[in-house]
């Protein structure tokens, strides 16, 4: 089977003008995809994060090409390989943009030596490697096939022929007052050399070097390209092949394997994200993903969060969470600024990223196959939009169940939090009911207890303060039963507010 993507199994790439995903802003991947290519710009990778597999083949296949990469040698000659294709597209870069044919054609040969030797090199180490994933061991059967072909030993042939040619070209400047002339070299006599043999009987250790250097730039002004132009006059034949080999290798990179280059940092761009989060010693694992709704993470936390606590020394928490048997949607409550929302925000980037094939946060994980993503987070009003922020919600949220099938997941956020109570409980148990009859899974982030017992198919998930101390949050997200009112009564006791300590108060008042 002949090798095409390393990051679609038989599927098109995506457009390279899509948009990301509605959900991503919602669930922080915006910052994430941000964070993740912001050094690989030039391989315009973020297409590649708004469009997961559409098949569970390529999933897979996507998770064994990263196991591959995860040994560090194999990871260090891909990108050794980047770094020297990296370095013709700069050589090739400068060919556009530079004025004087002589020179364009001495870069573009440049360009294909480096492109050469970067093919060679991969395929050597594509040999020597034990790669246990369809995706290299294909590549490795394509580069090794295409280092042999006619063409691109022509390629290689033809351009060390020019360069060796090249390199045996050697002339004399000769300049004079505003004026100067280029001729053969004919042994003249290297005079630094006679100069450094006079005075080597003076030399007394390690002497600092005085000698200028000369201007490095890609550049060349008119005086240094009448100079070549001279030369080449001078030794017609070796630029006559130069500019033979341009004309016929104008363009010479392989296109399938200018898309790896391009492909592999999408694995290259994660994984060195990842490394910046070593000294957290955060657990990543690669989930088990299916169309099962019995769904579990161990030990899973806000990748987003993680990085924007890289160079802190605050710690992640993490979290576990699970559906099993006929639980399709997880209630989270508990008081404000616990964590809830990062909790959910959680669930929904771990299954995008576990669909995009990639390692996930967590010990262990084991998660839905889902076809979108639907969020619905609170929103500050839009004094533009005429319409208030409940029937703004309602609106959002009927947009969603309109979309929204049994395979796709559902996380949404203290929703109907404008209106008054008995009105946000009517309203959730209503849209609570058409949730449960899709048989979707998902994630509710509410204010409301009653819904976490609304049916068998939900599950309570309170997030936990300190026992000594109920101001503080342990943003710890755990399996019990909704316990706001104890919440209430546990705060009212430290600040002396319960019935008993009220009544108290008064009589020692009216003492």
């Amino acid at each position: 089977m002949s090798f095409t993507s390393i990051l679609f199994d038989h599927e098109p790439p995506p457009p390279e003008n899509i948009s990301p995903p509605a959900c991503f802003a919602d669930l922080n991947l915006d910052q994430l995809v941000d964070w993740v290519t912001a050094r690989k710009e030039e391989y315009r990778l973020k297409p590649f994060f708004y469009v997961p597999p559409a098949t569970l083949d390529t999933l897979c296949y996507r998770q064994d090409v990263l196991r591959d990469l995860l040994d560090e040698t194999w990871l260090t000659q891909v990108k050794t390989f980047a770094g020297q294709m990296a370095q013709a597209r700069r050589y090739l870069t400068m060919v556009e943009k530079l004025d004087f044919e002589l020179h364009r054609q001495g870069w573009l040969l440049q360009a294909a030596l480096t492109y050469c030797q970067a093919i060679r090199d991969l395929d050597e180490a594509l040999c020597a490697a034990n790669l246990r994933s369809r995706g290299f061991q294909e590549l490795r059967e394509y580069v090794h096939a295409y280092t042999q072909s006619p063409a691109f030993q022509s390629l290689c042939s033809q351009a060390h022929a020019v360069e060796r040619a090249l390199a045996d070209v050697r002339y004399v400047i000769q300049i004079q007052a505003g004026r100067f002339s280029v001729r053969r070299y004919e042994g003249e006599s290297d005079y630094s050399v006679e100069v450094e043999r006079t005075f080597e009987k003076f030399r007394q250790g390690a002497v600092k070097d005085y000698r200028a250097t000369g201007y490095e730039a890609a550049g060349m002004n008119h005086i240094q390209a009448k100079i070549l132009e001279f030369v080449a006059r001078l030794f017609p034949e070796p630029f006559a092949a130069l500019e033979q080999f341009c004309q016929q290798h104008a363009r010479f990179a392989e296109q399938t394997l200018l898309r790896f280059d391009r492909e592999v940092q999408f694995y290259i761009a994660y994984l060195d994200y990842l490394k910046t989060l070593e000294h957290k010693h955060l657990p990543f694992c690669f989930p088990e993903v299916s169309e099962s709704r019995e769904i579990f993470a161990r030990e899973t936390f806000d990748l987003a969060l993680a990085g924007s606590l890289a160079l802190s020394s605050t710690p992640v928490v993490c979290n576990d969470f699970e559906l099993h048997g006929t639980e399709r949607v997880l209630v989270v409550t508990g008081p404000n600024q616990g964590g809830k929302t990062t909790f959910a925000r959680t669930v929904g980037q771990i299954h995008y990223l576990a669909r995009l094939g990639l390692l996930v946060p967590g010990r262990e994980a084991r998660l839905f196959l889902f076809d979108q993503i639907f969020t619905h987070f609170e929103r500050e009003e839009d004094l533009r939009n005429l319409s208030g922020k409940l029937q703004d919600d309602l609106s959002r949220i009927h947009a969603i169940l309109e979309q929204a099938t049994s395979r796709s997941l559902l996380i949404l956020n203290e929703i109907f939090s404008s209106t008054t109570l008995a009105d946000a409980l009517f309203l959730s148990r209503e849209i609570m009911t058409r949730v449960l009859n899709l048989d979707a899974p998902g994630v509710w982030v509410t204010f409301l207890d009653e819904l976490a017992s609304f049916s068998e198919k939900t599950v309570s998930m309170v997030s936990t303060v300190a026992p000594e101390n109920p101001a503080e949050r342990t943003f710890r997200i755990l399996r019990k039963p909704a316990d706001g009112l104890a919440y209430a009564l546990s705060l009212a006791e430290k600040h002396r507010l319960t019935y008993e300590h009220i009544r108290a108060r008064i009589q020692e008042g009216a003492a």
